[in-house]
């Protein structure tokens, strides 16, 4: 599963991530490492607190 997210510096030190396909859907680290490791768990979060029935075990993050 492909799932498009944008990446921020964030104000107060470190990065946060939003996928535009999913209103609230975000996370925040404080390095960049750290961001792309959790983002593929927050999506997978994000889809079953929707009711996705697709398995979610398929996501991988590109860097």
């Amino acid at each position: 599963m492909n799932v498009n997210f944008i990446t921020h510096l964030a104000e107060e030190g470190g990065f946060w991530a939003e996928v535009p396909a999913m209103p609230r859907c975000a996370t925040q680290e404080d390095t960049f490492e750290d961001l792309l490791e959790n983002v593929a768990e927050t999506i997978q979060g994000c889809l079953l607190v929707r009711g996705a029935s697709a398995p979610t075990d398929g996501i991988e993050v590109d860097s």
